[in-house]
Order: C-alpha cells, then sequence, then structure tokens
C-alpha cells in the first residue's frame, strides 16, 4: 500500500507535466522549451563555459532562490500534514504563519540583543505566536467539539486583520501598509551563506525546516507521545477507553501543527522579507495544504513535495521571460498535479489492475514452463 501511494504521487506530478505540455501544444507553445527554462530558472540547468567554476554550478542564485522558496513550503505542509495524521484539519496555517511573523518581527523590532540571543528569541516568539493562535481552535475541538475547518478558517481572518489593525500603530515602517524593518541582529540571513549561493536570500531558516522534518519524523513514528497522537486520530473512544487523554492530545496537536506554521512565519519575516506588509494572508500557509496532499502527509513526502513547489515557483517567472509562455501556465500545471494528487483513490485502483495483468501473465508463464 506504502509503495502504491508513492507511485501514485509520482503519476500524478508525470500527468500534471504531461497535461501542461498538452495544453501549451495546444495553444501554440513549445513545451520542450518552456520546460528547459523553467529548471534553468529553478538553478537546475545551469550554462557552463570553461571559466565557470563548479561551485556556480551547483550553488547558483537561482538555485538558492529554489531553496529559498521551498523553505516554507516544507513548515506549512508539515503543519498541515502533522494536524492530519493526529486527525485534525489545519487549515489555518496562514493565519498561524502570519501571526508566527508578527510575534517574530515584534520582538526583532523592539527588542535590541546580541544576535546570538535576538535570533533565537524571535525564532521562538513566532513559534510561540504560531501555538497560541492555534491553540484556540485545538480547544474548541477537544471541549465543544467544533469543527476545527471552520475555526482555522475563520481564524486566519482574525489573524489578518489584527495584523492590519497593530502593524501601523506600534511598528509602522516608511509607508503605512508596511512594519519596521527588523533589526539586522534578529535576521536570519547569514552574508556567508548569501555569497555562497552568489547574492541569494536562502537563510538559516533552511537548516530549521530540515531539523523540523527530522524532528516530527521522530515524534510521529518514534515516540509513545506520536502513537498517542495518531491513535486520537484514528479513534477517539478507542484512545478514551485505552486510558490516553484525548482533549489534550487535541489541543497539543494543534498547538504543534501552528508552532509549524509559526515557524514558517519566521523564516519568511525574519529571513526573506525581514518587515510585514498588510492586508493579505500568506499564499505558502494555502500552499502547504497542497504541499502535505501531494507529500502524503508524511515529513519525507512533504520535503520532497516542497522541493517540486519551490522548482515551480522559482522558475515561472523566467520561463515566462525567456518564452512566450504565461506565467498562469504553472498555477495551471500545479492545479492538475494536486487534482491528480487528491484523485488518489482511481490512480491506485488503475495501479492494482496493471499489477494483477502483470501477476496473471507470469502466471500464466508459470503455467506453460
Amino acid at each position: 500500500m506504502g509503495r502504491n501511494r508513492f507511485l501514485v504521487s509520482i503519476l500524478a506530478v508525470v500527468l500534471g507535466f504531461v497535461t501542461g505540455a498538452l495544453v501549451m501544444l495546444v495553444t501554440g507553445h513549445n513545451p520542450v522549451d518552456a520546460y528547459r527554462e523553467l529548471l534553468r530558472g529553478a538553478g537546475l540547468l545551469v550554462t557552463v563555459s570553461d571559466n565557470t567554476d563548479w561551485k556556480e554550478i551547483v550553488f547558483n542564485k537561482r538555485f538558492g532562490d529554489t531553496l529559498l522558496n521551498m523553505t516554507t513550503l516544507i513548515l506549512t505542509g508539515l503543519s498541515v500534514a502533522f494536524a492530519f495524521r493526529t486527525g485534525l484539519f489545519n487549515i489555518g496555517a496562514a493565519g498561524q504563519m502570519l501571526m508566527g511573523g508578527f510575534f517574530g518581527s515584534i520582538v526583532g523590532v523592539k527588542l535590541s540583543f546580541p544576535a546570538y540571543i535576538h535570533v533565537p528569541l524571535a525564532v521562538a516568539a513566532s513559534i510561540l505566536g504560531g501555538a497560541l493562535w492555534a491553540f484556540i481552535p485545538g480547544l474548541f475541538k477537544a471541549r465543544y467539539r467544533i469543527h476545527e475547518v471552520v475555526t482555522t478558517i475563520m481564524m486566519n481572518y482574525i489573524a489578518l486583520w489584527t495584523v492590519y489593525y497593530f502593524v501601523p500603530i506600534y511598528m509602522k515602517g516608511s509607508f503605512e501598509t508596511e512594519s519596521q524593518v527588523i533589526r539586522s541582529t534578529s535576521s536570519l540571513r547569514l552574508s556567508s551563506l548569501t555569497g555562497f549561493f552568489h547574492g541569494s536570500n536562502v537563510n538559516i531558516g533552511l537548516f530549521l525546516a530540515l531539523a523540523a522534518v527530522i524532528l516530527i519524523w521522530w515524534l510521529l513514528e518514534k515516540t509513545t507521545f506520536g502513537y498517542e497522537l495518531k491513535a486520537v486520530g484514528f479513534n477517539i473512544h478507542a484512545s478514551r477507553y485505552a486510558g490516553m487523554k484525548v482533549s489534550r492530545n487535541m489541543i497539543l496537536s494543534m498547538m504543534i501543527a501552528g508552532a509549524l506554521a509559526g515557524l514558517a512565519g519566521a523564516t519568511f519575516f525574519l529571513g526573506y522579507s525581514e518587515n510585514m506588509k498588510i492586508g493579505s494572508l500568506p499564499s505558502q500557509g494555502i500552499d502547504g495544504i497542497a504541499v502535505a496532499l501531494l507529500g502524503l502527509n508524511t515529513p519525507v513526502g512533504v520535503l520532497l513535495s516542497a522541493f517540486l513547489f519551490g522548482i515551480m515557483n522559482a522558475g515561472s517567472l523566467f520561463m515566462t521571460s525567456a518564452t512566450d509562455v504565461p506565467n498562469e501556465l504553472v498555477s495551471i500545471i500545479v492545479a492538475i498535479i494536486i487534482y491528480f494528487a487528491a484523485t488518489s483513490l482511481m490512480l491506485e485502483t488503475w495501479l492494482n489492475r496493471i499489477n494483477k495483468i502483470f501477476k496473471r501473465k507470469e502466471r500464466g508463464k508459470d503455467v506453460l514452463e
């Protein structure tokens, strides 16, 4: 079953790109040129000359931008996937990410410490902000059985307008629509890392995201606590009968998911933009749902899925500028990939039928022999 699920995700990606190529052909575009420029824009294809250093090939700026796009998507995808593995639907990763960025930005703007204190403090504030924002839907689910889809969606908009109100009052920047720039001592950027990727804004948030993948895998697969969280998600009544604290585990599950989204806010607002712009929810929170779905709600799957989305996001603008293919086509391809991933039952049925056909042929050969 696990192998079939993995093949379904691979098949969804392949079918998405094939369908995208067909759309390009129908609209009069060259899919080979488009996909080549997409990979070039993502830094996976590099023009090599005699004077090109190998570091420029592997660690080029465009590849750094792909990793930058991937970083936040790993964490929002993990947030959605972790909640789903514990029986919850976290549709509020966007709001949790925004509040995480808001809490981290307050620490980054208002406090002054050496970098070795300021950075961990700002990141911790972001994690706390996301966790607290997810606590409310978790409490409503555990105590009053109010479905988390409704509460997390509403918390997204409460987060949007909370930031919209408080940023101009307490952290007003050069314009009404943005906050002050955080102090350099709270930034996740490292000049050495930026230089290593030839000017990309990839930052230490990447390593935090990779550490989160390992931590969540270990928590879900190797700990008693993770087993209890999954057990509550599978069957509330059996878990309660077994003596597990169902309400507590529901709240903790949602808070851990919120903490991951809050950390995503830190990597974006402290590592990339370094200030907040009001009036919109971060799109990475919504994209995290698609990343988790394609990644089969597993930490490693989310990592691979986020890398694919990072390639698409980083390479799309270059593809548009280098060819006459519209940027919207990338969104179409992503949507098709997600559509095929969502219809996993149908794809699994196809794979099972193909496996049965091959098994029958092998049995027929054995009989003849």
